[in-house]
């Protein structure tokens, strides 16, 4: 790392918090295609075919090349996979596909070096290459611990000098789910025991000149991904590093759920300039990855044309408050006041819909915000994904509104409501200053960042009704959003803040377009979210239907751990590893599940990252054999070996035993 680069961070994880600025790493040779330094942000993604079906894996590595992937890593998890490598490489390049492959390694030093004289790059997992999983807690001593890593520096550092030997780079990838026991007795289930990790088998390859290496900081919880990838980097540069950075979400699982999840994570980390490779791990075909990373990541390419001209790479200190005691390390939720006991202090973030556009003639216009009209009863039935507020601008119902939903007005035609009941204003700034007209539970008032620093806001008369909703349209917008959080606290400012981002898509491919609503609003929202600013959310994207908005605030808070509306899967993406069909068996899985509001349930190919990956799961579905699946509650296996045919029974009757089950409607 040069003399410049280590200026970049001075005890901070980014450039800068404000303007977009990506941090510039070590360049690394993986076969033609290099990764860090000022190489665009390359794309990746992995096969789920049997490594010995050579056709097989080399026809599915064509569609995912030709989906855009730069880079295609298949799973070794023996010596006869990773001899196979080669017939795969050389088929690819009989067919005239040059990509570079990856191998993945996960129990198997003696594969990984078979590997490493094959492919281009191999990825080891410190928690698996040489150590051990069994959740058990140890007591060591600096010498014990120390006598630890030399054992492990056996084992690892022959695949390091063949690495070196054949000039193939390496990915050292942490996964939160399989951290070893030895680092979790040391420094817990935490992102310092994910970066400890990575670090020490960094410190080795260093030790031995080897320098071609890939740094990752998986995990299934967007909040602990985010908190150990910006804790490496500021650990990295503490001790003179800068290796790129391969970023991804670990078992996101499939459709809206997996692309919010992986937005979340992955678009946080983005927008503050750190990452040079990324994988979208979707329970769908590998194929289908590509198209969504390269969507989160060309929002950045016109940002890097722009941070290069204002050469702003060496500014940081200028950006960052002294007054702010903000741990971008650890969640900690923004304390403001509690708003007409709705909004605020300790209450989930809320969600408010536009329907200022919709036909307010007719009661089941409201079943996309989640309040189903049942006309035979004229009465509403909410569901788990009801939204709080409504924004009507000027427009009036001629229906009666359930009795929990509030109503927003523009300020002058919600002056002239007869009854203002669960009706509340959303004034201009310069309106909530000229008026002493106000709503005494609630009122609204739309604000931009910069608005912070101006005469008027200085001349705001603040009480316990006053609630902000911030908008911007700044290009860096999360940024300018982000900094107005900072400067509230410096003024000592505890307002609640609804978080409010339009989005205006040129395409009319209506898939594209909801797409692209669920990775940018995620990124947008979510980046700040985890970092727990923002007391509700407003997403405004004319031209996209209610219940896509609706369902994409509810998956944003979710995938944040702000707001549980429904069940989560942690489910893995498939690989070469896996024991049964991972797409039916989640949909199958959720069929019968879905309703169960809060629960979190795993579901994972093989044992790799099984048990580990889905410690944060209430419980787990896990591949153990041909046909036979165990079944987790927690980390603890309950029944093991079952028959696939009947495990979801099972798994139902665990569930049911424990007390947790709820007959669906």
């Amino acid at each position: 790392m040069n003399a410049d680069a280590a200026k970049v961070l001075p005890g901070r994880y980014c450039n800068s918090l404000t303007e977009y600025s990506r941090f510039i790493t070590r360049e690394v040779s993986i076969g033609d295609v290099p990764l860090g330094g000022n190489n665009p942000i390359r794309i990746q993604s992995m096969t789920t075919t049997d490594t010995m079906d050579t056709i097989g894996t080399v026809e599915q590595s064509i569609r995912m090349i030709n989906a855009g992937c730069e880079y295609v890593r298949i799973t070794a998890p023996s010596i006869k996979e990773a001899q196979n490598l080669a017939d795969i490489k050389k088929e690819l390049r009989r067919r005239g596909y040059t990509t570079p492959l990856v191998a993945d390694i996960h129990f198997t030093p003696n594969a990984a070096e078979v590997a490493a004289r094959i492919v281009e790059k191999v990825r080891v997992n410190p928690g698996n290459y040489a150590d051990k999983k069994k959740f058990d807690q140890i007591d060591y001593t600096d010498a014990e611990y120390q006598g630890e890593l030399e054992r492990i520096y056996q084992k690892f550092s022959p695949l390091v000098k063949v690495c070196k030997e054949y000039g193939t780079a390496m990915r050292i990838g942490t996964n939160h789910g399989s951290l070893s026991d030895r680092i979790m007795s040391r420094y817990g289930d935490t992102p310092q025991g994910m970066v400890e990790s990575a670090m020490e088998f960094i410190r080795m390859c260093e030790m031995m000149n080897y320098y071609n290496l890939v740094i990752s900081m998986k995990s299934s919880n967007p909040q602990v991904m985010v908190q150990a990838y910006r804790l490496l980097v500021e650990t990295m540069v503490a001790e003179g590093m800068n290796y790129p950075l391969h970023l991804g979400v670990t078992e996101a699982g499939d459709g809206e759920d997996g692309r919010i999840k992986s937005a979340v994570g992955i678009g946080t980390l983005l927008e503050d300039g750190l990452g040079d490779t990324v994988r979208v791990s979707l329970t769908e075909e590998p194929e289908a990855e590509a198209p969504v990373a390269i969507a989160l990541v060309n929002r950045y390419v016109k940002r890097s044309q722009e941070s290069r001209n204002k050469n702003q790479e060496l500014e940081l200190a200028t950006h960052y408050s002294p007054l702010t005691t903000h741990n971008p390390y650890e969640y900690k939720k923004r304390h403001t006041y509690e708003a007409n006991a709705f909004i605020g202090g300790h209450m989930v973030p809320r969600v408010v819909v536009d329907l200022s556009h919709a036909n307010l003639k007719d009661p089941s216009v409201l079943n996309d915000a989640g309040y189903i009209y049942a006309p035979l009863l004229d009465k509403y039935n909410m569901g788990e994904q009801s939204v709080d507020f409504v924004y009507l601008a000027d427009q009036l119902p001629s229906f009666t509104f359930p009795g929990n939903l509030k109503q927003l007005y523009s300020y002058s035609t919600w002056q002239k409501l007869a009854d203002k009941t669960m009706c509340h204003p959303v004034f201009t700034l310069r309106e909530y200053l000229n008026t002493d007209d106000r709503s005494s539970p609630l009122n609204l008032v739309r604000i931009k960042p910069t608005d912070i620093d101006s005469e008027e806001f200085g001349s705001l008369p603040f009480d316990e009704s006053l609630v902000f909703v911030l908008e911007t349209d700044a290009l860096h917008g999360m940024a300018d959003q982000r900094i107005f959080f900072f400067k509230m606290e410096e003024l000592g400012l505890d307002i609640p803040v609804i978080i409010k981002r339009t989005y205006n898509f040129e395409t009319q491919d209506s898939r594209l377009k909801t797409q692209d609503l669920q990775l940018f609003a995620s990124t947008d929202l979510g980046a700040l979210l985890v970092d727990g600013f923002g007391d509700g959310i407003w997403i405004d994207a004319p031209g996209i239907e209610t219940k896509v908005i609706t369902s994409t605030a509810f998956g944003i808070l979710q995938a944040t751990r702000s707001r549980i509306s429904k069940t989560e899967y942690i489910s893995c993406p498939s690989c070469g590893r896996t024991l049964f069909d991972l797409m039916i068996t989640t949909q199958m899985i959720r069929s019968r599940t879905s309703h169960l509001k809060g629960l979190k349930i795993g579901i994972m190919g093989c044992i790799v990252n099984g048990p580990g990956e889905m410690a944060d799961a209430d419980y787990g579905y896990v591949g153990s054999g041909t046909d036979k699946v165990t079944l987790y509650r927690g980390k603890e296996a309950v029944k093991k070996n079952i028959n696939s045919a009947n495990a979801l029974d099972e798994l139902i009757n665990i569930i049911r035993g424990d007390g947790n089950w709820i007959e669906p409607n």
